[in-house]
């Protein structure tokens, strides 16, 4: 399974002592995959260095790229179908063109995609993702 994780859970899931480590647990044990452009693992690593630091950051993004069930996604074409935060259509654009399972995010500015028909991206929450998983 292969995932397009929005930041904000990313977040959740780094830290050990975190309700969510569990999301990052399973990617670390290569149980679940993830898909991301250059654009995704850049606001990962300002978000991180901000929230936590530049050093955790750089361990999280290095995990990533250089873990072989992550797959760095080319974008062919931007669906651009979120209006109210389009910063958010990054994550969607990467799900349609990578193939993604799903988006785990806790944006409510993904909630408008339950109601596109075309193309289908299948969002979840963060706390439904761990019973998908």
């Amino acid at each position: 399974m292969r995932i397009v994780l929005d930041t904000n859970c990313l977040l959740v899931s780094i830290q050990e002592y975190s309700d969510f480590h569990w999301l990052w647990r399973a990617f670390c044990e290569k149980r679940l995959g993830f898909c991301y452009t250059d654009e995704i693992l850049n606001e990962y690593q300002e978000v991180i260095s901000q929230y936590y630091s530049a050093a955790l950051a750089k361990y999280v993004i290095d995990m990533i790229v250089n873990a072989p069930h992550a797959e760095r996604t080319t974008l062919h074409y931007k669906w651009q179908l979120i209006t109210a935060d389009p910063d958010d259509n990054k994550f969607v654009d990467c799900a349609l063109n990578g193939g993604a399972d799903f988006i785990v995010s806790n944006d409510r500015h993904f909630n408008v995609l339950k109601d596109i028909a075309f193309p289908k991206v299948p969002v979840v929450r963060i706390e439904q993702f761990k019973h998908i998983l």
